[in-house]
C-alpha cells in the first residue's frame, strides 16, 4: 500500500501534483479555497477534505503549493492545523526565497513538525514524467524517506543539501539563466522587425547557434567555478570583442528607438569590468566581485 498524501492547492501545478500521485497509486487528499477546482480531481479517485485541518490530517505527508510562503502560512499556521501537523512532514513546493524556507523550517521544527522545501524546474506537463525536475532541500533523511513519493511527481529530483534554502537558491539561479534568454530574444525580435527581418529566419539562426551559445554559458560556469578569469589558451572570448559587438548592437538600437533597458543594464557591467581592469581578461572576469552585478 502505497502511503496517502494530502496536497494543498489545487491551481494548474497543484492539480498536476496530485494527478501523478494518484497514477502512482498513492491515497490522495486534496484541498483547495475554491472548492470547485477539486472536482476533475474528485473524479480521478482523489479524497476531497472539507477544511485544511482534515486535509492533512488525511495523511503523515503533506504537500504544499500555493501562491507564495505568506499563504502556506495563512494555511498552516493556525493553532487547530499547526497541532494536527505534528510529527508529520510537510513538503513545501511552493515558490519563495531562501530566508523564507529557512523561515519555515525554524518554525515547523519549533512545532515538532519534520520539513522539506522543493522547488520545480518543470511545468506542469512534464509533472509525473521522466523529464519531470525537482529540487530538494532539507534533512537527509527526510528526503529518503519520502523518495519514492518525490520520485511520482518526477523522474529527476535530487537532494542538494540539508540547508532548506537551497533548492529555491538554485531554482532563482536556474531561472536567471531561462530570463536572460528570453528577455535576449525580446531584444533579438525587436531588432528582426526594426529591420524587416522575418522572425522565421530569426527562429532559424537560433536553432543554428544555440549549440555555440550552450557552449560558452557551460565555458562561463566552468571557468568562474575555477577562477581562471585571465585570457589564456583556452580562452574563447575576452571581454574586449564582446564589447565591441556590444556597442553595434546599442547604435542599431538608439538608431531604430528600441528600447535599451536592458543593454543600459549590460553597459553597466561592461564599464565596471573595464574599469576594473578587465578589457583583455576572459568573459568570466565579468563574474568577479567588483566587476559585476553580483557585488553585495
Amino acid at each position: 500500500m502505497q502511503p496517502a498524501i494530502s496536497v494543498l492547492g489545487m491551481g494548474r501545478m497543484g492539480s498536476a501534483l496530485a494527478h501523478a500521485l494518484l497514477k502512482a497509486g498513492h491515497p490522495t487528499t486534496v484541498w483547495n479555497r475554491t472548492p470547485a477546482k477539486t472536482a476533475p480531481l474528485a473524479a480521478a479517485g482523489a479524497e476531497v477534505a472539507a477544511s485544511v485541518r482534515n486535509a492533512v490530517a488525511a495523511s503523515d505527508i503533506v504537500i504544499v503549493n500555493v501562491s507564495d510562503y505568506q499563504a502556506t502560512q495563512s494555511l498552516l499556521r493556525d493553532p487547530d492545523v499547526t497541532g494536527t501537523l505534528k510529527g508529520k512532514l510537510i513538503i513545501e513546493l511552493t515558490s519563495g526565497t531562501p530566508d523564507g524556507a529557512r523561515e519555515v523550517q525554524a518554525w515547523a521544527g519549533r512545532h515538532g513538525i519534520r520539513y522539506l522545501d522543493g522547488a520545480i524546474l518543470a511545468t506542469p506537463d512534464f509533472i509525473g514524467t521522466e523529464a519531470g525536475t525537482l529540487l530538494i532541500s532539507g534533512p537527509a533523511a527526510a528526503f529518503e524517506e519520502s523518495r519514492a513519493v518525490l520520485g511520482a511527481l518526477g523522474g529527476n529530483v535530487q537532494h542538494i543539501g540539508a540547508d532548506p534554502g537551497l533548492a529555491n537558491a538554485l531554482d532563482s539561479a536556474v531561472l536567471a539563466l531561462m530570463w536572460g534568454a528570453l528577455f535576449g530574444a525580446l531584444q533579438s525580435i525587436a531588432v528582426c522587425r526594426a529591420e524587416a527581418i522575418d522572425l522565421e529566419t530569426l527562429g532559424k539562426q537560433w536553432s543554428a547557434t544555440a549549440p555555440v551559445i550552450d557552449g560558452l554559458v557551460a565555458d562561463l560556469i566552468k571557468r568562474s567555478a575555477a577562477g581562471r578569469y585571465a585570457a589564456d589558451d583556452e580562452t574563447l572570448s575576452s571581454v574586449s570583442p564582446h564589447y565591441g559587438a556590444f556597442h553595434h548592437l546599442v547604435e542599431l538600437m538608439a538608431a531604430r528607438g528600441i528600447d535599451r533597458t536592458i543593454t543600459d543594464g549590460y553597459e553597466a557591467i561592461f564599464r565596471r569590468a573595464i574599469d576594473a581592469g578587465h578589457l583583455h581578461d576572459d568573459f568570466a572576469s565579468l563574474s568577479l566581485r567588483g566587476a559585476s552585478v553580483t557585488r553585495r
